[in-house]
């Protein structure tokens, strides 16, 4: 455990009960960061299966410019998150001196997640489709 500056009593209407409940910050904060880092590389790889599927479509697709530039601008600002939530869970929250830092890094990473979320809603907007297929060099066929 950590010391007593590290820990927060939730219940201090009863602090002889033995039921007290006393949490980390420190290992909160980084217990979070671990948590939000899978679900990028989730999204991370939910958008490497994408650019994939309009990779195989290729450049005959209609919107193959546009969603391949989306997709590694997506892949780029998850990585600059990826990085920034390392940062984070490796400086100590209670170092009053480090708090400063740790507040500014939250804030650009919550601005990327956020502008990734656009970006992933623009993607979806455009719609991959993985068709299994590669492009025919003999054109569509109509049934």
């Amino acid at each position: 455990m950590g010391s007593e500056a590290e820990m927060i009593n939730l219940h201090p209407s009863n602090p002889g009960s033995r039921t007290e409940s006393i949490i980390n910050i420190n290992h909160y904060a980084t217990k979070k960061s671990v948590a939000e880092s899978m679900l990028d590389v989730a999204l991370f790889m939910a958008n490497a299966a994408q650019l994939k599927a309009v990779l195989e479509q290729g450049p005959s697709f209609q919107y193959y410019a546009a969603l391949t530039a989306l997709i590694t601008i997506s892949l780029f600002f998850q990585t600059a998150i990826g990085i920034l939530l390392i940062i984070m869970a490796r400086l100590n929250l209670n170092d009053v001196a480090k708090q400063q830092r740790l507040d500014l890094l939250n804030n650009i990473a919550t601005i990327l997640v956020f502008v990734t979320v656009i970006v992933n809603i623009f993607i979806t907007a455009f719609g991959v489709q993985k068709t299994g297929l590669y492009p025919s060099p003999y054109g569509r066929r109509l049934y």
